[in-house]
């Protein structure tokens, strides 16, 4: 794995930390790379019941592509016709939101700084970000004559709703951590000396929990934006038989009888 991008494990908790605070954290290639590949082996690694995605430094927590690298790769294209400037939406940042988004498992994002494009992209599609009180949000793309990617144009409306998102988007501006909070763009909002402590005994607490019944949560509500009341309720009904038949219902059940704390395994 690049140094660009460091991945952990313990106690069933991935800890993906994006590592060039130098440049803000911008995407270049070796980043989206690296940041692609760890995300899915989080998202596959049946011993990981929890991701954790933050980034090095204080300033930023991705203010998404590298404009630099971008900038000789558009010279690039326009010498060659390589096409490799706007490929990075399929081959990166794609596939980087639906490991997160998709994972059976949740997802919390400690936003410790800016988070602009698909940086801001890739904190929506956590399941719940802790965010600082220095931390920043912005939609960016209008501002270099691009479009949203990184999924921002499916999640951003279901957080903010379609007209909200569609001023962010159309006027690009700072959002600071308190109009996020407001927004629900943040799920929590701390200090920022606290963020990490604070993020990491959240998602610690996610990793020893019910994973099955996490998953089927995450599905549910995906499910639930897109379809009827009446297809809802039958995916409820699928995920919820699937729930009941884990080990993890069985311990939570027998705990609750017996008035213990449950140890779940995740399974």
């Amino acid at each position: 794995m690049a140094d660009t991008v460091l991945y952990e494990v313990s106690d069933g908790l991935a800890t993906i930390t994006l590592n060039r605070p130098e440049a803000m954290n911008a995407l270049n290639v070796a980043a989206k790379v690296a940041l692609r590949d760890a995300v899915r082996a989080a998202a596959a690694d049946e011993d990981v019941r929890a991701v954790l995605l933050t980034a090095a430094g204080d300033r930023a927590f991705c203010v998404g592509q590298d404009l630099k690298e971008h900038i000789g790769l558009l010279v690039a294209d326009r010498e060659d016709g390589g096409g490799r400037t706007m490929s990075t939406v399929r081959e990166h940042y794609n596939p980087i939101v639906k490991a997160l988004a998709g994972a059976a498992k949740p997802v919390v994002a400690a936003v410790n700084g800016v988070a602009a494009g698909a940086g801001f992209g890739f904190a929506l599609a956590a399941d719940y970000r802790i965010v600082s009180d220095t931390a920043a949000f912005n939609t960016s793309f209008a501002g270099v004559a691009l479009t949203a990617d990184s999924g921002i144009s499916w999640t951003l409306p279901r957080v903010v709703g379609p007209s909200r998102a569609t001023d962010l988007l159309l006027f690009p501006r700072s959002i600071t951590a308190q109009e996020a909070y407001d927004l629900g763009i943040a799920n929590r909002l701390v200090p920022a000396a606290e963020l990490r402590a604070e993020a990491e005994k959240t998602a610690r607490a996610l990793a020893a929990g019910p994973t099955v019944a996490y998953a089927a949560l995450k599905e549910s509500v995906a499910y639930g934006l897109t379809h009827s009341l009446e297809e809802a309720l039958d995916k409820e009904d699928e995920l919820q038989t699937r729930a009941g038949a884990s080990e993890d219902h069985a311990i939570a059940v027998q705990a609750f009888v017996d008035k213990e704390k449950p140890k779940y395994r995740g399974r």
